[in-house]
Formats: C-alpha cells, sequence, structure tokens
C-alpha cells in the first residue's frame, strides 16, 4: 500500500510538473512568434489569452474566472471583486486571476489597489502586455504620465504590433508637451 501511494504521488506531482513545462514553452514560443509574425499577430494574442484564462491544473477555477469575467462584462462589479479574490485566495501564484481584480479595481475607480495587483501580475508573467497596457491606464489616472509612456513601452517591446501602445505614447508626450507650455 505504502510503494502504490508513493507512485500515486510520484505521478500526480511529475505530471503537474510537466504540464507547468508544457505551459511555459508554448507560452515562449508564443511570445517569439508574437514578435516576428505581424500577419498572425491576432490570432497569436488569442492563443496567449486562452493560457492565461486556462488554470495550468484546476478546471474549477477556469470556470470560477471565467465567471467573475461574465459578471465584470456585465458591470456586476463587485460581485466579480469577490469572484476574482475568491481565486486569488485559491491560487495566489496564477496571474490572471490577479490581472482580473486589477481590471475591475480600476473600472471601480481604485487605482492604488489595482496597481498593486498589477505590480504582482508582472511578478509572476513579466511579458503581460495586458497588464502592462492597464498599468498605463492607471498611471494615466494618477497623472504619472511618464509611468505610463513607460508601461506602454515594455508592452509594444513585447507586442509590437499593438496598437493601443503607440497611440497612448503619442497622446501622452502630447499631453505633456501642452502641459509644460
Amino acid at each position: 500500500m505504502k510503494k502504490f501511494l508513493s507512485l500515486v504521488l510520484f505521478i500526480f506531482f511529475y505530471s503537474t510538473h510537466s504540464m507547468t513545462d508544457e505551459r511555459k514553452i508554448r507560452l515562449d514560443n508564443l511570445f517569439n512568434d508574437l514578435k516576428k509574425n505581424v500577419p498572425m499577430s491576432f490570432e497569436i494574442e488569442e492563443k496567449i489569452w486562452e493560457i492565461w484564462s486556462t488554470h495550468p491544473s484546476d478546471q474549477n477555477l477556469t470556470e470560477l474566472l471565467a465567471k467573475g469575467s461574465y459578471l465584470m462584462n456585465n458591470q456586476r462589479l463587485q460581485e466579480a471583486k469577490i469572484i476574482f479574490s475568491r481565486v486569488i485566495e485559491k491560487d495566489p501564484e496564477w496571474a490572471e486571476a490577479w490581472n482580473k481584480r486589477a481590471t475591475v479595481l480600476y473600472l471601480i475607480g481604485d487605482y492604488k489597489n489595482s496597481q498593486r495587483d498589477i505590480d504582482k501580475v508582472l511578478k509572476l508573467e513579466k511579458r503581460h502586455f495586458g497588464a502592462l497596457a492597464g498599468q498605463g491606464l492607471v498611471n494615466i489616472k494618477l497623472k504619472n504620465y511618464e509611468k505610463a509612456i513607460k508601461s506602454y513601452q515594455i508592452a509594444n517591446e513585447i507586442y509590437p504590433s499593438m496598437k493601443s501602445p503607440t497611440i497612448m505614447i503619442k497622446q501622452l508626450k502630447d499631453l505633456i508637451k501642452k502641459q509644460s507650455i
């Protein structure tokens, strides 16, 4: 019985570890493609979002995140915040849960806590172009225009054909120029 239990635990940890490795390899390949393959960038972006929005090992958390996203998209922001917080409690290492809650916090005007969650997203997934764009928006609301530009520049390095960084950088530079006159 002891040997059987040891075997089951080995298989569980090995399969979980290999799923994490496979997920990382897929993301690495997609991010490399995102920089090189402009005509396919939208399709590549969708694949990245699909990986980010799927929990690596718990389908229930994936479903809970989807429920929170549904609530957020239907302006039920406080309910969505509760759902995303619950997901974070269950797995604080899942970057997308933090990203979703950061979005809700931004939408309700809690920019400081939105930034705190974005910091966590970027600690877990430094290439999260969505969080970087969100960080740009948060810094605009906080009137930290130079920080916003920096966020958009990093997002642009990761995802060169993403349109919002280029647009926002130009608008922010124009705004800074107008304010200095």
